[in-house]
């Protein structure tokens, strides 16, 4: 190994030289090899890290390579929840994140000593947590989900079940308004999905007639009546392949239109527009990452993702729910 540094967790990153003649792919590569390390690799990444990653997915499809893997070392290249979810299912592994500060607006609204005290409020109800949230969170949950399998887990539960579903209330009111739910939901929203606008989206879908419209289903609910189709990035991108239309506009973070754009180099993608003329449909927290932080993490095994063992034994029980009720998904 090469020599560990201590992270500066202001800073959150190893913040170190790099040699300027140094090919930080071949680099990276070369260190994967040696480590016998694996790179995961979120949609929302930029296309640079995209390239270069063993897996890149959603958070359904991270969440079971990072069960699947058999690498000592797991680089994920993603927000903190990500990296946290993949050291709940591997505690003997060393898990990386290039940035701690890449956090996740989602996670960071649903503290886990308030969700408890809003949880304690619903007694005789079972917790459904998107995986958008804190470790402690997680521990708090009975089931978890991702915008790939939410539907379909909830689905499984009785209707006389009660639920309480955290911390997306805009794919937690999607989910009541499709299956005709009550879910008591946790007021939290992305800031990225949350910024689009419905006045804009109409103007384009004006402007481009008989072009559907992708959206996430963390969008909130105007953009949503606009939508021909809402699913997770991994059924927005499959939608697009399979659909025989020649350009769609897509609403959700645009890092997911780079492995569009390679899926379909024929087609047109055009980036749902947000309230201002800001690159808000880029996640500020996913970009963080960058190559050279990447090879800085990957050289120095920093920073690690370290977690309480009490809390992620019990965050372990609704990961694992979650996927042997997620088996049938694609």
């Amino acid at each position: 190994m090469e020599f560990q540094l201590q992270v500066d967790p202001v800073i959150g990153y190893v913040n170190s030289d790099i040699d300027p003649s140094l090919d930080l792919y071949a680099e990276i590569d070369r260190l994967k090899k040696e480590k016998n390390a694996v790179l995961l690799a979120h949609y929302y990444q930029e296309p640079a890290i995209q390239d270069i990653a063993d897996f890149i997915g959603d958070s359904l499809g991270l969440a079971r390579k990072a069960a699947e893997t058999e690498a000592d070392i797991i680089v994920f290249a993603g927000v903190h929840f990500m990296a946290e979810t993949a050291k709940i299912i591997n505690p003997g592994k060393t898990v990386l994140l290039p940035d701690l500060n890449a956090g996740c607006s989602l996670a960071d609204a649903c503290p886990a000593d308030e969700f408890a005290e809003f949880k304690a409020r619903y007694p005789n109800h079972i917790v459904i947590s998107y995986i958008n949230c804190t470790a402690a969170t997680k521990a708090q949950s009975d089931i978890i989900c991702t915008s790939s399998n939410a539907e379909h887990i909830v689905r499984q539960i009785p209707e006389s079940q009660p639920i309480i579903f955290a911390p997306d209330r805009n794919l937690g009111g999607y989910l009541n308004k499709k299956l005709g739910r009550e879910m008591v939901l946790w007021d939290g929203v992305c800031i990225v999905h949350q910024t689009f606008s419905e006045q804009k989206l109409v103007r384009l879908k004006v402007r481009n007639p008989g072009v559907p419209v992708l959206a996430h289903p963390e969008c909130d609910e105007p953009v949503l009546r606009h939508a021909d189709f809402i699913g997770s990035t991994s059924q927005i991108r499959r939608y697009a392949v399979e659909e025989p239309h020649d350009t769609f506009i897509v609403a959700t973070e645009e890092g997911i239109l780079y492995q569009m754009q390679k899926d379909s180099p024929g087609k047109t993608f055009i980036p749902a527009p947000p309230e201002s003329g800001c690159s808000c449909s880029q996640c500020p927290h996913m970009r963080l990452n960058t190559i050279e932080k990447l090879y800085l993490c990957l050289k120095h095994e920093a920073p690690e993702i370290h977690l309480d063992e009490a809390i992620r034994i019990r965050a372990l029980q609704p990961i694992e729910k979650m996927l042997e009720m997620s088996q049938s998904i694609v």
